[in-house]
């Protein structure tokens, strides 16, 4: 699934070319994607209106209109965005279309549909952000992500800090590839509970997980299955990882074999030396 850096990239890619543009046609799939694609709300809100500029919010893309409407992409876990000529032959798995006026199209690429696709008409855009920022957590790059922040957030909760950072309704944007990535910087056991750290682990934390999702972005992001940014080209952090898909592998720290264990589902990665398990080093 793309990460905070993922959809990061796309965004700066998108934003060479997308502001300025007029929308002058819509067409999409006949397929849900995670939700049905709002088709009316696109033809009245969307259509016809120039794209002022591009943000994001935790893994969510925000396309800003002229007149004020927004429409909001998630990417799911298959989904890509490119911008291409309009003569460009359609692929099987395009379900959103956005033809500019600039002879080109924007098209949402989603083989397992797992996206979402929502417009926030201009009247109420300015309530329905504030609902929907306020349901997502804190930014990494935010001011917010700081020490006294995440204790707060972690006092009462046993849960593994590894589960935490994954919450995207406490931290957004963290998946599990940079989850783990950030621990074994910060080597902090991945499931050590998270009211067990104090203020230096968790500013650990903080410092290695801004310095990990900053080079994921100037590395184009991660390619694991098949993320593409907005120019159509993979990412290449893959190539950096310290612990992620490296079972078995040596540490590059203290050469001990890499572990594999199973979280809440979900693949996680750790040394064993470096990263302490939790029994062993507090009561």
């Amino acid at each position: 699934m793309p990460e905070l850096p993922e959809v990061e990239v796309t965004r700066r890619g998108l934003l060479a070319d997308l502001p300025g543009k007029t929308v002058v046609h819509i067409s999409w799939s006949e397929h849900r994607l995670r939700t049905a694609i709002p088709r009316q709300l696109l033809q009245e809100h969307i259509l016809g209106q120039e794209i002022l500029t591009i943000d994001r919010r935790a893994k969510y893309l925000l396309l800003r209109m002229g007149g004020g409407s927004v429409l909001v992409i998630h990417l799911g876990m298959t989904g890509k965005l490119a911008l291409v000529g309009v003569d460009t032959a359609p692929h099987k798995h395009d379900h959103l279309v956005l033809s500019l006026d600039s002879a080109r199209d924007l098209r949402l690429n989603d083989s397992r549909r797992f996206g979402a696709l929502i417009v926030w008409p201009a009247a109420h855009a300015e309530a329905h952000e504030r609902e929907f920022s306020a349901k997502e957590g804190i930014e990494p790059f935010g001011p917010e992500f700081k020490t006294e922040h995440l204790l707060a957030l972690a006092v009462k909760r046993k849960t593994p800090v590894k589960s935490l950072l994954m919450n995207a309704r406490l931290v957004a944007g963290i998946g599990n590839i940079y989850a783990n990535e950030i621990l074994f910087a910060a080597r902090i056991h991945p499931l050590t509970p998270a009211s067990r750290l104090v203020g230096e682990e968790w500013q650990g934390i903080i410092t290695e997980g801004r310095r990990i999702l900053q080079q994921a972005i100037d590395a184009g992001g991660s390619t694991i299955a098949d993320f593409l940014g907005a120019s159509g080209h993979p990412g290449y952090f893959q190539l950096q990882f310290k612990v992620y898909g490296r079972k078995d592998y040596p540490c590059p720290h203290c050469s001990q074999p890499i572990v594999k264990t199973t979280l809440a589902g979900r693949a996680t990665y750790f040394c064993p030396s470096c990263q302490i398990s939790p029994n062993r080093c507090r009561s």
